[in-house]
């Protein structure tokens, strides 16, 4: 581990709290981190009880909605209880809310959120899929056909997989894996009446939703029951001889969160999985049941999984909105789904046969998902594939489960390159997946780094040596999203390439860093946490406030996911009250309150929920009519500022930078049809269009600007293709390159 990185960090961020002053200490002056988050899964499931959505998109939302939900109780929720439990009474946020208050409002908001996505379920969306002849029955509705099918299909399919666990002083309550779905059963002997309970795991290895025959049913199409009805109909098979008396359905989410202390690792992989394997065994820390389970059944569980009656969330309907993925993903119901786009080629990179031919000409900004991934594939595919290409470096932080990069490094490592990929075992909830492509990439003969112990390596860089006619040229590809090509379908991210000296020279250094030992440089272009960046952007904000005194443009404006970091807040009221325009989007988190009088009159915060998950971090200082833009991995986040390795770097080329104002900044500003605006009280106000404004959907602008882009350039290169011809020459050949049609 390069110690000296990490210590400078740390010795960074304590001098800049040392500055921060105390000014703006009012713990009322901010948000809760806790609330905030749900205040974002609140927007997930407004887009799923919004008309306006196709019907198929909005089970979509619901099931986003409920995945996210999983993951706040198993990260956050899990470690607020084992402070309350432990006896600590203040919140360690900014805002100081004491932990039993946030336990307590997080009870009350989810399951607020969750009686209305059930009731938007039940009452709006079933009833509208109906009407396209899609339905989901219960026991009840079983006909004949049903009953007939159902006993087939459990006979073959369910039967052989299902273990019947009892409980009693023989056999103690089973250790229930996190987010299964159980049947808890009540049953008695046939003499003596003896009450006794056991457990059946539904297993997650079969479908959710288990597809009906449709005859005697002239105007469906699916027919659909679930998993858990279908063993509960069928629980004499399980218990041959036994009286079922009740049987409930429950789920249970386990604290998935760990931490490492620095000093007690030696080896960190070793770490890393002795991890994994205790979460699996995590302590529960919440119980979802059905609304019909008895008093007795809700007590029963909760003492055999140590909760409390405040970890309880009683259900009207299934359990586990996650299933809905299975049914939003239904095939001939084109007019219920958002329409199909197709992710378009970059107008810079079509015009060449190579990718460094077209980098060599100019820089080039990517804008997925309206622009294709499929650019970034092509760049690593080459390098590996190129007999001049002599090294790749490579940072991977999260990545698809069958990784055509990952299979490029391999390959370029089997072509004698050499092939170094920084791989982040510790990104949360995937640490699995990447310690497995650690070990086949080491298989290949890929150098695989895990960076430091007590940093995460979050920054998402590529770096590709090649021999040329004029020496040794190096190419760089620096992203605000990961290298995962499924994601890249579904996030808005940017990717820029360069050739730049001074961007290739930092690069090197940076993948020094991360692989070696030696001392911090003199940055050329990029902004690195957590030696430097805090610092940077504070004297950014600071810079832009002292312009606004002097009565000359200032503006701020911030792209980004998360906004948490007290420093950061404290900057921004501080320009906000020298009268800096300042607006955020701000997609998730945000614990700053904007509209504060005397604080925050001048800060404006907005979040927008639409189609594709807003992913990108694109900062902007106008600095006197001279604005400059940065872009990179990193949000206003304590995390990312002091606990992972991050990049942030310029856009300086006119052409781009202007692009990024007016294309990207400026559109989604002006959203008014997927966009949120904060409250000072902590909710969020839909914003509409006014009078006569129209309507701007700034997702959907940017694949009409994508599109447009693609037509253009298809124009001018068939236009060449014709000129060639006049001139009876051979035809301009283009290379094919991925494109990709999205759902």
């Amino acid at each position: 581990m390069n110690m000296d990185f990490y210590q400078s960090a740390k010795m960074n961020i304590i001098a800049t709290d040392s500055k921060t002053g105390s000014e703006f200490d009012d713990p009322k002056l901010y948000l809760n981190r806790e609330l905030s988050w749900l205040e974002f899964n609140r927007r997930v499931l407004e887009e799923g009880k919004d008309p306006s959505v196709p019907l198929l998109e909005r089970l979509k939302f619901l099931a986003i909605f409920e995945s996210n939900l999983d993951e706040f109780f198993m990260v956050r929720v899990g470690g607020l209880q084992q402070k309350f439990q432990a006896g600590v009474a203040m919140g360690s946020g900014a805002d100081k809310t004491p932990v039993k208050i946030q336990l307590e409002k997080i009870c009350a908001n989810v399951s607020q959120m969750t009686t209305e996505a059930y009731d938007c379920l039940h009452n709006a969306i079933y009833p509208a899929l109906e009407k396209e002849g899609i339905i989901f029955i219960k026991q009840a509705d079983f006909n004949e056909t049903d009953k007939a099918h159902i006993a087939e299909i459990f006979n073959r399919e369910i039967f052989p997989v299902l273990t019947p666990l009892a409980i009693d002083p023989v056999h103690p309550f089973p250790h229930l894996l996190n987010k299964s779905l159980n049947l808890v059963v009540q049953l008695q002997r046939p003499r003596g009446g003896e009450t006794l309970m056991a457990v059946v795991q539904v297993p997650a290895v079969l479908q959710r939703y288990v597809p009906l025959p449709i005859e005697g049913r002239p105007s469906c199409k699916h027919v659909f029951t679930t998993l858990e009805t279908i063993i509960r109909t069928h629980l004499p098979d399980l218990f041959p001889g036994m009286i079922i008396d009740h049987a409930t359905a429950f789920r249970v989410t386990r604290n998935s969160d760990f931490e490492i202390e620095d000093d007690d690792v030696e080896d960190l992989l070793k770490t890393i999985e002795e991890e994994i394997r205790k979460r699996r065994r995590g302590m529960a820390v919440r119980l979802q049941i059905e609304s019909s389970a008895t008093i007795d059944v809700e007590n029963f569980l909760v003492k055999a999984l140590g909760l409390d009656g405040m970890d309880v969330y009683r259900t009207k309907g299934f359990l586990d909105l996650t299933g809905l993925f299975q049914v939003h993903g239904l095939p001939g119901f084109p007019h219920l789904h958002d329409s199909q786009f197709v992710s378009q080629l970059s107008p810079d990179f079509v015009k060449f046969s190579n990718p460094w031919s077209a980098i060599r000409a100019k820089d080039i900004l990517a804008h997925h998902p309206y622009e294709t991934f499929g650019h970034t594939m092509d760049f690593i595919e080459a390098a590996a594939n190129d007999d001049k290409v002599l090294a790749i470096k490579l940072t991977l932080y999260r990545t698809s489960s069958d990784s055509p990069i990952v299979r490029s490094l391999q390959r370029a490592a089997d072509n004698g390159k050499a092939v170094t990929a920084v791989i982040e075992i510790k990104a949360r909830l995937d640490e699995e997946r990447n310690i497995l492509w650690a070990r086949e990439l080491e298989k290949s003969g890929v150098h695989v780094v895990f960076g430091f112990v007590g940093l995460k390596t979050h920054c998402k860089a590529a770096l590709v040596v090649r021999r040329e006619d004029d020496g040794l040229r190096r190419y760089v590809h620096l992203s605000t999203g990961n290298y995962n090509p499924q994601t890249a379908r579904m996030y808005t991210d940017l990717g820029y390439f360069t050739c730049n000296n001074d961007f290739c020279e930092d690069v090197s250094a940076l993948f020094n860093y991360l692989t070696g030992y030696c001392e911090l440089p003199k940055w050329k272009k990029l902004i690195v946490a957590p030696s430097r960046l805090q610092d940077f952007m504070l004297e950014k904000i600071a810079l832009e406030a002292s312009i606004a005194q002097q009565g000359k443009p200032a503006r701020i404006i911030a792209k980004i996911n998360g906004l948490l970091e007290p420093a950061i807040v404290k900057g921004l009221y501080r320009a906000s009250n020298a009268g800096v325009k300042i607006d955020i989007i701000c997609r998730g988190i945000c614990n700053l309150r904007p509209g504060l009088p005397g604080v925050s009159e001048n800060i404006r915060v907005i979040s927008i929920v639409d189609r594709f998950l807003e992913h990108s971090r694109i900062y902007y200082f106008e600095n006197s009519e001279s604005p400059q833009v940065y872009i990179g991995s990193a949000d206003w986040m304590d995390r990312n500022l002091s606990r992972r390795v991050e990049v942030v770097f310029p856009i300086e080329p006119l052409d781009l930078k202007s692009r990024i104002i007016s294309e990207i900044l400026n559109i989604s500003l002006n959203d008014n049809t997927k966009a949120r605006e904060l409250q000072s009280d902590g909710s969020y106000k839909k914003i509409a269009p006014k009078g006569n404004t129209s309507r701007i959907r700034s997702q959907e602008k940017y694949l009409e600007l994508a599109t447009s882009n693609a037509q253009k350039i298809s124009v001018e290169l068939q236009s060449e293709i014709t000129n060639e011809q006049k001139n009876e020459k051979p035809p301009v050949v283009i290379k094919s390159r991925r494109i990709r049609k999205n759902n």
